[in-house]
This record gives C-alpha cells, structure tokens and sequence, in this order.
C-alpha cells in the first residue's frame, strides 16, 4: 500500500506535544509519510513556552527546497512562520512548487496564541494574508487568530457564540480562500442553541461525534440534569465548492471534555486534514475524518487533570475495534451495540406496548398476557443466571452471577407476584399458563447460549432484557415531564403507573449499572475484534428482536 508524502512547515515542540512533532505522529498515525521543515525552535513544556529561537529565513528555503527537490509531496501544512522574511520565502518556494505539480496547503495561521498574546507582527500578518492564503486550499483559525485576521482587513468582530462563529468564517471565506475551518474549542454552546441556529437555516450540514443517540438514556443514569445537557464545542466549515458544487455551511459538533488533554489540538487538526486531502478525501470528508480523529485523540489521552497534557496522537494504531472505556466514553460497547440495531432498539423500547402503558390505554387482557408470559420468561432469565454461575471460574464471577439470580428471584416474589395480586392472578394460574410460542422461542435461546458458548456470550444475552426494560422506564419518565406530555403519571388515571415506577427506579437502575459495568468490562476478558464484535453483536441483534417479538405477542395476545 503506498502511503502519501505529506509536508509540514512549522516550530518545533520539544515536549513533543505540538508543532512538527504533533504533526508527524499524526501522519504516522493516519499512514501518511511524513517530512518536515523547521522554522523554529521552541522553548517549552507541557505547561508554559519561555521562548522562541527562529530559524533564519535561508535555513528555511534550503530546507524546503531540498526536501521537495526529491520527495513528491502530495499536500502541505504549515504552522508556525516566525517572521515576515520567512513568509516569503515560503510562499515563493510554494508558488515554484505549484508550477510543476498539483497538491494542496492546509493553513494553520498561527499569529495569536489562546492567552491573547500576538505570535506575527501586523506586517508579518499581512504578508501572510497576501503571499499564503491565495495559495490555501483550507485555512483553519481559532477564534483569536480569525479576529485577529479580520481586523487586519478593518471588520472588528468579537466571536463570543456559535452564531459568531459562523458570521465570522463566512467574513473569512470573501477574503478569497476555497475553504475556511474556523475551531470553535474556545466558545461552549449548547445543544438548543445548535436547533435554534438550526432552525433559522436549515441549509447548515449538520456532522456530530460523540454525542449519545436517542434511546440511550440508560447510558447516563447517575449523571446530573445538568450534565445531560452537555457542553458543546462546534467547528465551522464554510466551503465555496460544497457537496453540490454550491457554497456549503457545515458544523462539526462534539462534547466539550473537561478537563481535557488539548494541548496541540490545532496542530493536530490541521495536520490530520492534510492526511485526509492527501489520500484523495473531499474537503468535507477530510475535515469530518480528521475532527473525529482529534476528538478521539483527546479523549483516550492519559490526562494529569490539569487540561496541559497533550492528546493521544497514536490511539488509533492499537487494533480495537471497539475503543476502551474513558472518561468522555464510558460505555463504547454497549453504544456500538445499540448503534448498530438502533431501528430494532427503538421499535423494541418505544412500542407501541410501551406507549399505550405510559397513556394509561393498553388493554388489561394485553397486560395480563404479557406479566403471566414474563413469569415464564424470568423462569428462564434465573436458570441462565445459574449455568453462568456454574460455568463460571472465579469466586467474583460466581458471586456476580448468583447475585443475579437473586435478583431475579426478588424481581418475582416482590415485584411480579405484587402485580399478579393486584389483577387477581393467582400463583397456580401462573404456572397453569402454557407458554407461548414467543416465550418458548426467547427462553430456549438464551439457554442454548449458555450452554454452547462462553459466559462472556452469556452475559450478552442476558444483557438487551436488562438494559431495555430499564431503557423504558427512564424513557416513559423522561417523557412524563416534558410540556403537554402524552404520559399519564397519575394512578387514578394510569393503572400501569407502579409498572413504570420499578423499571425507572434507583434499585433498578443500580442493576442497569452493574450490567453496564458488566458489558464494558469484557474488553479486560478478550480484546474486542472486528470478528469479536461481530460475534457478540449478532447475540445482542437476536436478543433485541425477540424482545420487539415478545411485545408483539403481548399484544396480539398469541
């Protein structure tokens, strides 16, 4: 597999969390070769920078010009150009450069730093704004260094929101590049005024990374009200040759990381999209790839706490199809899972079963078919619970499972038998009950599970019953406080209100949360391979589906 040739023309960082170093690693990491010219040598540490000692303009030209003399490079990036002497130079050895072959210029114009201090004099700016960016394919400025370029050209803007940021890159793109990245990681917006925005033009591409899907509420249990609404960090990409061959406004959305492994995320964008250009990717795919890239790169940094550290440039050279748990991302394997069946997940956890329960209008012969055909199911559920502890090897591992079919033995005799009463069920017209097709189907699986596979494959099983049911409970809650909501909480009004009550409930949840601890904890087990995955996946599909089918018989009564 040939790998590009990719340039970076930037400072040196020799904490190695910036600069040329960031960017190398990056091309390494995304399988790019990568050269490098120097333009200065800098004094810092993952803290603080004491000083610069630039490179003199000729060692500048002489490095570039032997570089490319026998290295076909394919895109360029540059980042720190330390005075106005070396901005010709560069430019003029780019301009020769673009008379024999073709490549693109990602450019990183560090001229302010994010404490507000001036890194280029105006007349270093301005040679920059005149010789570097008519040559760009992209420019990608933070909020500081893009006001300070428009106050160059004499439009004072002050970038405070998202809406800002969006006036802002768009004045950017009328000073004549193809495309303008402006990085939003130093304004937080939230997630409505995103929709309001949204909403205003709905013309604006839309690209989240990171953000919880819907019918993933289970994967928040413990976090504040507060917290469920997120920080937000949003880039902006204005392209003047969009999708359609028309100007295009696209926004890059993740959640801010606090506190966060940031250092030298500039360069490492930058650097990542040069890759993606290099390999042939569009400017929007090349952005998408590499904001996803630097987002991942931050949250799988080994963080000292205090936000300086640099991000993991090289996570994704380990071969994991599945990312560990982190910090910003707790749960990757169950998110993978229900991700990939999310139609299935949403027909299993929004049913109509579950809408007429929270409406109060499901039909009590619905009702009581459904709990007499869970009596049997949870027969089921606690016989798996023990072969796993039977095949368990571990003291905690026998401990865990046979908790789990107390567990189970106290969701029968408390909350099942209690239901049962309340409609008049009695325990011999429980067992009496044959089964259905449904139940039969459900249950049998999950033991030939356990029978013919690995606990971890076990727990598997068992895992869509579990956190779906709690899925719902916090569903039908949530919804109950919305404005105008259809759920009827009321238990004058709603027979099925205690139903709800259990699933949503603290006890419950805390079950939720052992299993989720459970499901990630198998990458400690065995590495989760792309066929691990696939393994694993295909158990969890199976077992969401006869959860919709076991809705489907309590509804049509078979």
């Amino acid at each position: 597999m040939t790998m590009p040739s990719v340039l970076t023309i930037a400072e040196s960082d020799p904490s190695g969390g910036a600069g040329i170093q960031a960017d190398l690693k990056t091309f390494t990491a995304l399988n790019c070769h990568g050269a490098s010219v120097v333009t200065a040598l800098t004094v810092q540490n993952i803290k603080c920078a004491r000083g610069v000692h630039p490179c003199t303009p000729q060692s500048v030209k002489d490095q570039l010009e032997f570089v490319l003399d026998n290295t076909d490079v394919l895109a360029v990036k540059t980042g720190m150009l330390d005075d106005e002497e070396t901005i010709r130079v560069v430019a003029s050895v780019l301009k020769q450069l673009g008379k024999r072959k073709t490549f693109t210029l990602v450019l990183d114009p560090e001229c302010e730093s994010t404490s507000g201090h001036a890194l280029l004099a105006n007349s270093a700016l301005g040679c920059l704004i005149d010789e570097i960016l008519p040559l760009a394919t992209l420019i990608t400025p933070n909020v500081f260094e893009a006001e300070r370029i428009l106050s160059y050209k004499g439009r004072t803007i002050t970038i405070t929101s998202l809406a800002d940021i969006i006036s802002a890159s768009k004045e950017l793109l009328t000073l004549g590049k193809k495309a303008v990245l402006l990085k939003g990681g130093h304004v937080t917006t939230t997630m409505t005024e995103v929709q309001k925005l949204l909403g205003q033009d709905p013309a604006i591409s839309v690209y989240k990374c990171g953000l919880l899907d819907e019918n993933m509420n289970i994967l928040q249990v413990g976090i504040s009200d507060e917290d469920r609404a997120p920080k937000l960090v949003v880039d902006v990409l204005q392209d003047q040759n969009g999708p359609d061959g028309q100007a295009q406004t696209s926004i890059f959305i993740r959640p801010k990381v606090e506190p966060a492994s940031t250092r030298g995320t500039g360069s490492t964008l930058s650097a990542a999209i040069t890759c993606g250009l290099a390999n042939g990717l569009t400017t929007l795919e090349a952005v998408r790839n590499g904001t996803t890239y630097t987002h991942l790169g931050i949250l799988h940094a080994p963080s000292d706490g205090t936000g300086h550290s640099p991000l993991n440039h090289t996570y994704s050279l380990v071969s994991r199809f599945v990312p560990r748990p982190c910090p910003g991302d707790k749960f990757p394997l169950t998110r993978a899972l229900i991700s990939s069946t999310a139609k299935m997940w949403k027909e299993y956890v929004e049913h109509p079963f579950v809408k007429d329960l929270g409406k109060g209008v499901l039909d009590r012969k619905c009702f009581l078919h459904f709990i007499k055909q869970d009596y049997h199911y949870l027969r089921y559920y606690a016989r798996a619970f023990a072969l796993m502890a039977a095949k368990s090897t571990s003291f905690a591992a026998i401990t865990a499972a046979t908790r789990g079919v107390e567990g189970v033995l106290q969701e029968v005799t408390k909350n099942h038998m209690e239901f049962c009463a309340r409609y008049g069920i009695s325990e011999k017209e429980l067992e009496d009950t044959p089964e259905s097709t449904a139940t039969t189907a459900y249950g049998a699986y999950i033991l030939d599970i356990g029978f013919q596979s690995d606990t971890i494959k076990l727990n598997m099983a068992l895992a869509a019953c579990l956190l779906g049911y709690g899925e719902v409970g916090l569903w039908l809650i949530h919804e109950s406080k919305l404005p105008d909501s259809w759920v009827v909480m009321d238990e004058n009004l709603n027979p099925y209100v205690p139903w709800i009550k259990v699933y949503s409930s603290k006890s419950y949840q805390s079950a939720v949360v052992t299993g989720l601890a459970t499901m990630e904890g198998i990458e400690a087990v065995t590495p989760i391979t792309e066929k691990r995955f696939q393994e694993l996946n295909e158990i969890w599909t199976k077992c969401v589906m006869l959860e919709r089918g076991f809705w489907n018989m309590a509804m049509d009564l078979s």
